[in-house]
């Protein structure tokens, strides 16, 4: 297959892995609200791909496609045993992890850490490219602690790219490994949306995506300008309405868009047909959270399920009385 064709994935806009929200269940909500916008697992281990239950950390439904796998490793065989279990999985595009800086990451010489290790990261990219025909991709930062220079994630994307890889998404801060948690990390370090347009402007047959603290469409809109394409991280999640018209403004589609009743109406029917399987409500309706964030009645209909999904008694009713506490607009 060609380079043309493995990069055949269309990333003008994604939602980021996150672990412990973008699970199959978050994946098909977010589906109902965009149908073209490209969706991300949790990461998961090669290790946990390799020995792990299959069915339930690579499972997903069909409507989920464009959908990606992130891995998370730094051995180069394991990592291309578990691209090429992806790719027979069904998956448009494994992605490597190299951007994580939890300290259990850490201790796993995964995510953030190893971009003071880019031949090792080559070395597992390269593997990987190798092994499958859907696209390699990596997610990076724009440094780590005092590795803080425009010049050194030049030469690690420089790296990569010599490997195979021909696009990066770059969360655009720096991590800092020691001393701040996971959600510290998402919010301290400052932002550096210019280095990253600097890296498209040095790389420009790279396809580079920017990802950290982009809240919406229209600054979506503003960073396509200059990139290939944005993530959008946690707002995606507690606002997942925010991609309503994604498929219209940065897709270019026609179609309409679904209003949040109907939405939570086909999530219903798809938590009624999960129920009979076996999963837990509570598995599926804490997605829902936020998808009526800043309507009338979204605080009552937040609180009511908080409240309850837990309890032994949950059951489809639920979700329709919750329903019935956000008047239709």
């Amino acid at each position: 297959m060609t380079e043309i064709q493995k990069n055949f994935v269309d990333r003008r806009l994604s939602v980021a892995p996150m672990m412990e929200y973008t699970d199959r269940h978050c994946r098909y909500l977010l589906r109902l609200i965009s149908r073209h916008t490209l969706l991300y697992t949790e990461m998961i281990t090669s290790g946990a791909v390799l020995h792990g239950d299959r069915e339930f950390l690579l499972g997903f439904d069909q409507s989920e496609h464009p959908l990606a796998l992130q891995l998370g490793g730094s051995d180069p065989v394991e990592l291309s045993e578990a691209a090429k279990i992806a790719e027979q999985w069904g998956y448009d595009e494994v992605n490597l992890n190299i951007g994580c800086p939890s300290n259990k990451v850490q201790n796993g010489a995964i995510g953030a850490c190893l971009m003071a290790h880019p031949q090792i990261v080559a070395d597992c990219v390269h593997a990987m490219q190798n092994t499958v025909n859907i696209p390699v991709t990596v997610k990076c930062r724009i440094g780590i602690d005092d590795q803080d220079s425009y010049e050194a994630l030049n030469l690690f994307v420089n790296n990569i790219a010599e490997a195979g890889c021909r696009t990066f998404i770059v969360h655009a801060r720096k991590a800092i490994l020691q001393g701040l948690s996971p959600k510290q990390n998402r919010e301290i370090p400052p932002l550096n949306y210019e280095r990253v347009y600097r890296l498209k402007q040095d790389y420009p047959k790279l396809q580079i995506i920017i990802n950290g603290g982009i809240t919406s469409l229209e600054q979506t809109q503003e960073h396509l300008k200059k990139l290939d394409g944005v993530m959008i991280g946690r707002e995606a999640y507690y606002n997942p309405y925010v991609l309503a018209q994604a498929d219209q403004l940065i897709f270019g589609q026609t179609s309409p868009t679904l209003k949040r009743h109907q939405i939570f109406k086909q999530f219903t029917e798809y938590s009624r047909q999960e129920i009979s399987k076996g999963t837990a409500l509570k598995h599926m309706a804490k997605h829902t959270f936020g998808l009526f964030h800043g309507q009338p009645g979204a605080r009552h209909f937040r609180r009511f399920l908080s409240e309850n999904i837990h309890k032994e008694s949950a059951d489809i009713n639920l979700l329709e009385a919750a329903l019935r506490l956000v008047p239709t607009v």
